[in-house]
């Protein structure tokens, strides 16, 4: 069945999303529309909402009354999913899985372990972050099924968004659950980039709004993370173009630090009451406040507060029930707390590490986001754009993302903090790029892009920005004490567009050893920017640097490992996310593939 609509789904950290575009029968690109996600809203209620909460509560028994949990897909559901697991894992917090991103991007565990709810208590079984990445994405898949028998999930095409740094295993890990979800091909796409197609999707006369030199920044500060991306806009023959040439490293810092703040904040005025929260308390504090925080901060609310209200512990839990209330002062101020009044040069602090600490997520030990853009803006890989006379990149445009910029101080602050830096320095101050969807604009941008692809709508370039080059062994009769002279063939040439492939053409084939561990050795120029795809290179000069080796073992598809040299021919694919494939491809089909990355990556 071939595919009728273009889906983007946004995995998020707080909460998910899906969107998609109509068919098309010419050139121009179709509105994108929201998917409204069926999902328990209480329980024994089904409700469709725009966001689906990445909250998964694993249920006990006595969660499991006959046909309470049912869904029109599946009568006795393992697991909740959605607002009735977040309003239900608030009770039971040894119960609910959340953060399940931010995990699945923490290069320090086993990710395909089960390690959540990550205090769960005793004789609880635990599931992975890709197993919990599985369940969102299947039942997105089960709600679009449902609305759409006749052009079912599998069958069409899908983009599934990413944090523009997660590393390899992230990718692949979400590539992963997706297959297991029963997706079917899947291409993911980078967050940032995302939100900025969301605004050219919402913005069709984008041309008048920015000019050729300007230089956009787009700050996505969601539920767990904070992104940034620089695109620039240039005048290539006349038209407009957009390039990526910048971004920023995973950053653990986002709407859950601000809800820990919001719950320490209440804590605090607890214990002037003499009331004291053991730590299961505290969690369920913590999950209330950010329910409390989100109808404080919804759209045409003008409550000054917001109940929230925490079982007691012990006997008699209803007797005990401790009440408070969640300020909107409250919430203002430890908004400001997150962005304090910080200098152009000023970076993140590094804290001094205790030797032992709980497990957990490695977040930002500094929750000055200001600090965390200086660091960003000062990175130099990003070359010929506009910056001051400090060398801090100068944003004329800055495009906000995420759940967190809801609250007007937040948008007010950053813009406030950006252009005093850039006043400083005598450089114009930057403007935002109105009409952005806080919390849908990555899922409505990855189905955007997906029309792009298609050859309906603006694409972004982000074409590699070195000639990259893999070594082959020169076929020579042995030396004693001498290697074989090693060549460097062509496999990814200068600007090569991310989203393309190229078959290596050059000699017709190479011999690939398979069934032990090998070496293959990269390099990369700068200088060397006309070398085609194919060319090989007979003497390695100082214009090829040479990139860290990776040292492989080729097995079978099987797992079972044959020993020997296979004939191979090459081809080339340089994904969304910056990573270029390497696939070695045997007469007989087989394929086996290297990756790495190849993203000018601010570290």
């Amino acid at each position: 069945m071939s595919a009728q609509y273009v889906v983007g789904i946004d995995l998020g950290t707080t909460n998910s999303c899906l969107a998609f575009a109509r068919p098309a029968s010419d050139e121009e690109a179709t509105p994108v529309e929201l998917f409204p996600i069926s999902q328990l809203i209480n329980r024994g209620e089904v409700g469709e909402e725009a966001l689906l909460p990445s909250a998964l509560y694993l249920p006990q028994e006595s969660d499991m009354a006959s046909g309470v949990n049912a869904l029109p897909w599946d009568p006795a559901p393992r697991v909740i999913t959605g607002v009735f697991a977040q309003k239900r894992g608030v009770e039971v917090p040894g119960r609910l899985v959340t953060s399940a991103k931010s995990w699945l991007s923490h290069a320090g565990v086993d990710r395909a372990s089960s390690l959540l709810p990550i205090n769960a208590p005793e004789g609880i079984a635990k599931i992975s972050p890709v197993e919990a990445s599985r369940r969102f994405l299947e039942h997105m898949r089960h709600a679009w099924d449902q609305q759409h028998p006749e052009a079912p999930l599998a069958s069409q095409q899908v983009l599934i968004t990413v944090p523009a740094s997660f590393d390899a295993v992230a990718r692949d890990l979400t590539l992963e659950a997706a297959k297991a979800a029963g997706y079917g091909e899947v291409v993911l796409l980078e967050e940032p980039q995302a939100a900025f197609y969301a605004w050219l999707e919402r913005h069709p006369d984008w041309r008048g709004r920015v000019h050729a030199g300007d230089l956009i920044l787009v700050a996505d500060v969601g539920g767990g993370t904070t992104d940034f991306t620089l695109i620039t806009v240039s005048d290539k023959a006349g038209s407009l173009e957009l390039e990526r040439v910048a971004v920023g490293e995973h950053i653990l810092l986002g709407g859950d630090n601000i809800d820990l703040a919001l719950a320490r904040s209440v804590e605090q005025e607890l214990a002037s009451r003499n009331v004291k929260l053991d730590s299961m308390q505290l969690h369920t504090l913590w999950q209330r406040c950010r329910v409390a925080k989100e109808k404080l901060l919804s759209e045409g609310s003008s409550a000054k507060q917001e109940p929230v209200t925490i079982l007691g512990s012990g006997t008699g839990l209803i007797g005990g029930t401790i009440k408070a209330s969640l300020k909107r002062d409250t919430v203002d101020s430890v908004l400001h707390g997150f962005l304090p009044e910080t200098r152009s040069d000023e970076l993140p602090e590094r804290s001094r590490r205790i030797a032992l600490t709980e497990a957990g997520l490695p977040y930002a030990s500094d929750a000055a986001i200001p600090r965390h853009l200086v660091k960003f803006l000062r990175q130099p890989s990003a070359v010929n754009i506009r910056r001051t006379a400090s060398g801090l990149a100068a944003p004329t445009h800055v495009l906000l993302n995420g759940g967190v910029f809801r609250a007007p101080l937040f948008r007010e602050r950053i813009l406030e903090i950006l252009n005093g830096w850039l006043t400083a320095e005598s450089t114009a101050p930057a403007a935002i790029l109105e009409g952005e969807d806080l919390m849908h604009a990555v899922a409505r941008g990855a189905a955007y892009y997906g029309q792009a692809r298609q050859g309906r709508g603006i694409r972004i370039r982000g074409g590699v920005p070195r000639t990259y080059y893999v070594g082959v062994e020169s076929a020579m009769p042995a030396v004693p004490g001498m290697r074989p002279p090693l060549k460097a063939l062509v496999v990814a040439p200068f600007g090569m567009e991310e989203g393309t492939s190229v078959r290596i053409e050059g000699s017709s084939e190479f011999g690939l050893l398979v069934g032990e561990p090998a070496e293959f050795r990269f390099f990369a120029s700068a200088a060397r920017k006309k070398d085609p795809a194919g060319a090989m290179i007979e003497v390695i000069g100082d214009e090829l640097e040479e990139l860290s080796p990776v040292e492989v073992l080729m097995e079978e598809a099987s797992g079972q490992p044959s020993q020997g040299v296979v004939r191979v021919t090459l081809e080339s694919l340089v994904t969304e996310t910056g990573v270029l494939e390497l696939w070695c491809v045997a007469r007989d089909g087989r394929r086996w593939k290297l990756e790495f990355n190849v993203r000018e990556r601010v570290q």
